[in-house]
């Protein structure tokens, strides 16, 4: 399968009282048709704001994004309109997503009422009864409110209104971070058996990285706004090149008694992402760090095969 999304140094600025705010500086990256992509890092690293811009529910500051080769940078009205059957979101939160008002039955079926896709109320009633079967919603909750019911249920609910339109691209945004352990599992292997019926690409943006490990293809770590290390995630959590990478990977909880943990605690202060300096932003924080790290900005590398990192130091740390 081809490539379905493209993003080429894309940029995301917002206007603050004390400079330009770098929420998302030079990103780029493609995903191939029918895979995920997991965008993970700190809260505040860009992760949610870039798929945002790339669904367009934020304007674009600079850069290129390409759908199926179509460059999609800046549509118009219409074309946006057109993109939106295409490119949907589930979001993090499944409450404050979804219009209380409305019951379970006219959250779904919105899509299909703005897109004019059914012609008939009976139409219309058999296609939401259809989504709510996809998405493991029993017909008893039909004529429900939100309110009525867990957070699961809720999730269900966004996922189903987002595949009202047989998108071929999803953003995820950090979907079952606001939902118990038990539920997330559920939740995950519902959007998997979904991908794989219906070839859906995503991108999984979250910042829980058993979460990512178990659904992406390939992980990319953002860090200030840039990226920081891109792999394979089976090549990422075998061998992380990045520090920060290292010390992010270092921090997830291990069920193993005894043994010593070998984490990794990062200190010193965050590089503010208002007008940020031409250096690496990471190194006030990494033990690495040169004269040459924070003077100048190290551009994202192809150091071993399909395995891209941003450090000046990346050879010499890993032995490479």
């Amino acid at each position: 399968m081809g490539k379905l999304l493209e993003v080429k140094h894309l940029k995301k600025y917002f206007p603050t009282k004390s400079g330009m705010l770098h929420a998302v500086d030079d990103v780029s990256f493609s995903i191939d048709e029918g895979k995920t992509l997991g965008v993970v890092g700190e809260s505040g690293c860009g992760k949610s704001t870039l798929g945002r811009v790339i669904l367009h529910l934020l304007p674009l500051t600079e850069g290129t994004i390409l759908y199926k080769g179509r460059d999609i940078s800046n549509p118009s009205r219409t074309e946006l309109h057109e993109l939106r059957r295409n490119m949907q979101m589930v979001f993090q939160d499944p409450y404050s997503s979804i219009n209380p008002r409305q019951s379970v039955a006219e959250i779904i079926g919105e899509p299909l009422k703005v897109y004019h896709l059914c012609k008939t109320r009976q139409e219309y009633g058999q296609r939401v009864r259809e989504l709510m079967d996809i998405v493991g919603l029993p017909e008893r909750y039909e004529h429900s409110y939100p309110h009525e019911l867990d957070g699961g249920r809720r999730q269900r609910i966004g996922i189903g209104r987002a595949l009202a339109l047989n998108p071929g691209f999803i953003v995820c945004d950090e979907p079952v971070s606001a939902l118990d352990v038990s539920i997330q599992a559920q939740i995950l292997n519902l959007m998997m058996d979904l991908q794989e019926e219906r070839k859906l690409t995503y991108i999984f943006v979250t910042h829980d990285l058993s979460v990512v490990k178990h659904i992406s293809d390939d992980i990319m770590v953002m860090y200030l706004g840039v990226v920081a290390e891109k792999s394979g995630a089976k090549a990422l959590f075998e061998k992380q090149l990045h520090p920060y990478t290292k010390a992010l990977l270092s921090a997830i909880p291990r069920a193993k008694l005894g043994g010593e943990r070998n984490r990794i605690l990062l200190k010193g202060e965050l590089t503010s992402p208002i007008e940020p300096p031409k250096a690496c932003r990471f190194a006030v924080r990494c033990p690495y760090a040169t004269d040459q790290c924070r003077r100048e900005e190290p551009a994202l590398e192809e150091v071993l095969p399909e395995h891209f990192v941003a450090c000046h130091r990346v050879r010499e740390i890993n032995q490479l």
